[in-house]
């Protein structure tokens, strides 16, 4: 009984948390238009929901944040360093999923452009988006990244993940040590929303998902 709690106490690292938390509304989540790794900045209200989600997260006393350095992370994770005093790492490898030939479109377009490919996807095939990444490329590139700051946790120290929704999901899903076909399980991240991640004596685990608001549409490329 006590194999568990002692090899926690050994590393030492039990009580690390990641929280990752998606980038605030953009026009292009309210026109339903695939973003990608397209470079778009927050909208008024995204800037407005950074601030307010920042005032929860400052809460939880992080100890580093690390975002993608596409706009709208980068201006998210901005929020919450300027209430912390915490720089931010920026990290390309936390950008989101790149669909080539499915940015730019809304999700009507991409139905009727590429329907058979969005299908496939949402049976849990592997598919490259629009001739883009496979969301295990994703995994591959981001998880690392994640792991490698939090290895740099003092003992019960959180780390603020900033990225995006499909970027969330994979590295959730990596983190989580589930199957590939059942990431799509992890529903989406309302815009501003994260999940908290919990190192526990069998590795990490799903503490919250989709926290930071009432349940509202979710309105991103992970759709």
């Amino acid at each position: 009984m006590s194999a568990a709690p002692e090899a926690a106490g050994r590393t030492g690292r039990r009580g690390r948390r990641i929280i990752l938390w998606r980038h605030g509304q953009t026009s292009w989540n309210v026109e339903r238009r695939f973003q990608g790794s397209t470079d778009v900045e927050l909208t008024e209200t995204g800037v407005s929901q950074a601030r307010r989600a920042a005032r929860l997260l400052a809460g939880l006393k992080p100890d580093a944040i690390v975002a993608s350095d596409l706009k709208r992370a980068a201006a998210t994770a901005s929020e919450l360093a300027a209430l912390t005093g915490l720089p931010v790492t920026h990290d390309e490898a936390l950008r989101e999923t790149y669909a080539g030939a499915w940015q730019g479109l809304t999700h009507d377009e991409i139905i009727a452009r590429h329907g058979d490919e969005y299908r496939a996807w949402k049976r849990g095939e592997p598919v490259r988006r629009g001739g883009g990444e496979l969301e295990t490329e994703v995994a591959d590139r981001a998880a690392p990244v994640v792991l490698r700051h939090a290895e740099k946790l003092p003992e019960d120290g959180t780390l603020v993940v900033v990225s995006h929704g499909g970027t969330i999901r994979t590295t959730i899903g990596r983190l989580l040590g589930l199957d590939p076909h059942h990431w799509e399980g992890l529903g989406g991240l309302t815009n501003c929303c994260w999940s908290v991640l919990g190192e526990g004596a069998r590795g990490w685990r799903l503490l919250e998902h989709n926290a930071g608001t009432l349940p509202e549409p979710v309105l991103g490329d992970d759709d």
